[in-house]
């Protein structure tokens, strides 16, 4: 697929019972991360287990626009020859970014303490989503940026010439802004401070470390305070990629759904700070062992045997908002399976996604029979029991992957088949997701 490309028409319809092995893809917010880090370092990283989606090769190649050298050796294996923090050059052309909010914020962050200048756009998707977020922190180093009314792509980003460091707390809870203000701190001097009321993923603080960063984090009464002293040599490094957690959530619900299902979903992440989902789904009854954990490349990872269940309706606490944010939209599909209703709290952040998730998810579950409550910060699925769905209806993808991949997970145990306008957007973070799920058994079809 490419989420550039015509529009592909796909439906899933119910299937006998889920069995095998699902290996997912390596996780894209690790993908990005090294890529970028590997950029900043000096010398050689090699990188196993990279996610090739659409989103990460676009962030690959923002990285070589910038002056690092970045080869691919093999599936999932690259190197990046580094140019070292602040060795950033000037691109001679636009960076396109695709679909991906987390590569052409991060890769802000990189950029705006370098004195270059460098122009950013994206799909139709990515250049409706807001940037003040991001460049609301970046002035304060000392970066200026020049968009679109509404702070939007496309958008030229001029990096500070002598930054200054920061404090700053970030009004949301957001990976995406706390790691492009760490990203720009590596270049300023003295020390650069996040302030986090609620903790988001912490995978930038783990790989800056392991780069050869000083960052220290430290649980305060007004949050998470994360400080970075600036200006450090980073030294190129091996990771392994982990697989990617909110990949891994549409087999594992789609095995819950299925009658009879029984999948294994081997060396995902248990990052602590992105097993909302998991947490949740097992609340819901959701049959879910977590088998051989362990730790690779930094990461906390695990098995995940998974077996069709019984589910039922629950509260998800806003609180756990941070560790799932990805992970709602096929959830609200799993809810409409459960028995009772599902309230999901304190999920506003999903109103500014590569869609308005929330608005995305309500509508399509209405077209296939499901009733659904939504308000600016809630969404609210009334369960139709293991045999309820209706199915029969066709969603609306407005260009965001999850939500294509979330349709067809509802299909697979619905009554009639569940059918989606477009899946071209799928390639930006699961390419192999129709092979993966057909291979254990689905029925996913392009129409």
């Amino acid at each position: 697929m490419s989420s550039h490309g015509d529009p592909i028409r796909m439906s899933a319809q119910k299937c006998g019972p889920l069995t095998g092995t699902a290996d997912v893809p390596g996780d894209k917010s690790i993908s990005h991360r090294a890529l970028i880090l590997g950029a900043l370092s000096v010398g050689e990283t090699k990188i196993s287990g990279l996610l090739e989606g659409e989103d990460v090769l676009d962030t690959a190649k923002a990285m070589q626009a910038f002056g690092a050298s970045v080869t691919r050796h093999g599936p999932g294996a690259w190197t990046v020859q580094g140019v070292g923090v602040g060795g950033f050059a000037e691109p001679e052309q636009v960076i396109d970014c695709g679909n991906s909010g987390t590569g052409v914020r991060l890769i802000m962050g990189a950029m705006a303490c370098c004195d270059i200048s460098a122009t950013f756009t994206g799909d139709g998707s990515l250049r409706k989503r807001p940037m003040g977020r991001i460049t609301d922190p970046l002035a304060l180093f000392g970066a200026q940026s020049y968009g679109r009314k509404g702070g939007r792509l496309p958008m030229t980003v001029v990096g500070a010439p002598d930054p200054a460091p920061v404090v700053y707390t970030p009004p949301m809870a957001s990976a995406q802004v706390k790691s492009a203000v760490l990203l720009a701190g590596l270049n300023a001097p003295g020390q650069t401070v996040v302030i986090e009321p609620v903790a988001t993923r912490d995978h930038t603080e783990r790989m800056l470390r392991g780069f050869g960063a000083q960052v220290d984090v430290q649980d305060t009464p007004e949050g998470t305070r994360i400080t970075l002293q600036g200006q450090p040599e980073l030294t190129g490094q091996v990771v392994a990629v982990p697989r990617d957690p909110s990949s891994a959530a549409f087999p594992v619900c789609a095995a819950l759904i299925v009658p009879g299902s029984d999948v294994l979903v081997p060396g995902v992440s248990q990052n602590p700070t992105r097993n909302g989902l998991i947490t949740t789904l097992q609340e819901m009854g959701g049959r879910i062992e977590v088998l051989n954990p362990r730790e690779e490349g930094g990461e906390p990872v695990a098995d995940l045997r998974v077996r069709a269940s019984q589910l039922h309706g629950i509260e998800v606490p806003a609180a756990r908002a941070a560790s799932m944010i990805d992970e709602y939209p096929v959830l609200s599909a799993v809810a409409a399976y459960a028995t009772g209703i599902t309230t999901m709290r304190g999920v506003h952040e999903l109103r500014v996604k590569e869609s308005d998730r929330i608005s995305a998810m309500a509508r399509g579950l209405e077209a296939n029979g499901v009733r659904v409550e939504e308000d600016e910060d809630t969404l609210i699925v009334h369960g139709s029991g293991p045999d309820g769905v209706a199915g029969g209806g066709l969603a609306e993808t407005h260009l965001d992957h999850r939500i294509a991949m979330s349709f067809m997970i509802l299909g697979l145990a619905a009554n009639a088949p569940v059918r989606i306008d477009d899946g071209t957007p799928i390639a930006t973070s699961f390419p192999i997701f129709e092979d993966l799920l057909n291979g254990l058994g689905a029925d996913i079809r392009r129409d």
